[in-house]
């Protein structure tokens, strides 16, 4: 198509989208794609040649925990986005459970304004639900900025609890959007604390937080949402047995699986790297980490999310269980799961499902998830051969590490494009901070 004018042109490079795999280039104007093909002739304002290099749609984390406002210290939404786009990812949605808790239009508006022109990727915001909230959650969910409600049933960091299923059920009832779940039994949770307490040894975490406490509380959430009418979206199942409860609730449950699940497995994270394996809901032994493949194999899980969720060393290095559950993830997701398509358990094009296409599909994202005409010119631009270490010299986050310290990975972000603008390459970033609220589709009226 010669003749033809961008503001950006990529060039030579092979483009990952849910048409297939090929060569071809994309030219950008405004912000937006405006073609894709062969665009020889064609002249931009800025071209990058791309030769060597895939071009996957903007890969959007699901799940971060960014701290801000109240934890500081350990990360931040400047911080936490710089590791995004560093890892090649353009937009997050971030959790609720800061200080105060992301539970009132207020606190909503705090975050946005916060965000403006210190978030380096694009992103939205969780409204958190409690037993004080419910009955505005329909309200809440709908405001300009929020992804949705996320909804805690296990204690984790945090005060956000809903633990009982009455409160369970008055959150339900009025929502109207997809919302999401931490789906862990806290009155199972609670009767086996003395168990970690016991043990005061991280490898006693997955028989605390049991294959049963995930279980009882996906059982209990699957039937209340059906009970309702609802739509709920499952985070970081672990269980093998969820997968197979969950395959056979497609009709209104979604998955999310993270990177760490599918790659640690007990009892050996916990004896290498201690209080640094300790998330909630754990890293299980290995049967659980192939029924989570086995998941994503058979289309059961929808979403890869990081779960981004750091500590400082100094607290991580507290006795356990008093040490805090959560480890850092928003800059290697990408990098792990291109490590797993070179080692064949992933096919590319999946890998743009789990991480672009799903979100959008689940939470009606408008403009992003998918690289075609007319949408957003978010791209991660990966070098699938490249060899890396990954370390904690190289993360961004506040708290300065990462689980994977010390792991060579096949496979590398090299540049993130946000809205046709680049932000990051060869591990620089570029520019200012112009990160902007994520649009969605208008919510379908509660029934």
């Amino acid at each position: 198509m010669t003749g033809q004018t961008f503001d950006l042109l990529l060039k030579g490079g092979t483009v990952v989208s849910l048409d297939g795999i090929g060569p071809a280039d994309v030219g950008v104007r405004a912000g937006r794609i405006a073609a894709i093909g062969d665009l020889a002739g064609a002249s931009a304002g800025e071209t990058l040649q791309l030769g060597g290099l895939h071009v996957l749609p903007g890969v959007i984390d699901t799940q971060v925990h960014f701290r801000e406002p109240g934890m500081e210290h350990k990360e931040d939404l400047e911080a936490g986005s710089r590791g995004a786009v560093l890892g090649g990812v353009t937009a997050v949605f971030e959790m609720p459970n800061t200080r105060p808790l992301t539970s009132t239009a207020g606190a909503l508006t705090d975050k946005l304004a916060r965000a403006r022109g210190r978030m380096w990727c694009d992103h939205a915001f969780y409204v958190g639900a409690t037993a004080e909230n419910a009955e505005r959650l329909p309200e809440l969910e709908r405001l300009p900025g929020c992804c949705g409600v996320k909804i805690f049933m296990g204690a984790s960091t945090g005060d956000l609890l809903v633990r009982d299923d009455a409160t369970l059920e008055r959150v339900l009832r009025g929502l109207g959007r997809r919302c999401a779940v931490h789906a862990e039994d806290d009155f199972r949770l609670s009767e086996r604390k003395a168990i970690a307490e016991r043990a005061a040894d991280p490898r006693a975490h997955p028989e605390w937080r049991d294959v049963a406490s995930a279980v009882l509380a996906t059982e209990r959430l699957l039937r209340l949402a059906r009970k309702h009418g609802r739509l709920v979206h499952v985070l970081h199942i672990t269980t093998a047995e969820e997968i197979d409860i969950l395959g056979q609730h497609r009709d209104i449950a979604s998955v999310e699986v993270t990177p760490q699940h599918l790659t640690l497995v007990a009892p050996e994270c916990y004896a290498s790297l201690g209080t640094r394996a300790q998330m909630n809901p754990p890293i299980r032994e290995s049967r659980h980490r192939d029924g989570l493949w086995r998941g994503v194999a058979h289309g059961i899980v929808d979403v890869v999310g990081s779960d981004h969720a750091p500590h400082t060393l100094a607290e991580k290095a507290e006795s356990y269980p008093k040490s805090p559950s959560g480890m850092p993830g928003v800059q290697t997701l990408l990098p792990l799961l291109l490590d797993h398509c070179n080692a064949g358990r992933l096919s590319l094009r999946r890998l743009v499902d789990l991480t672009s296409a799903g979100a959008h599909r689940l939470f009606g994202i408008a403009g992003k998830g998918r690289l075609a005409v007319g949408y957003d010119a978010d791209f991660s631009i990966v070098d699938l051969k490249a060899e890396r270490v990954i370390d904690d010299a190289l993360m961004a986050n506040r708290s300065g590490w990462t689980p994977f310290h010390g792991r060579r990975v096949k496979g590398w972000p090299i540049a993130t494009v946000i809205r046709g603008r680049q932000v990051m390459r060869e591990g620089q970033l570029l520019g200012q901070a112009q990160g902007e609220p994520l649009r969605f589709w208008q919510a379908l009226p509660a029934t």
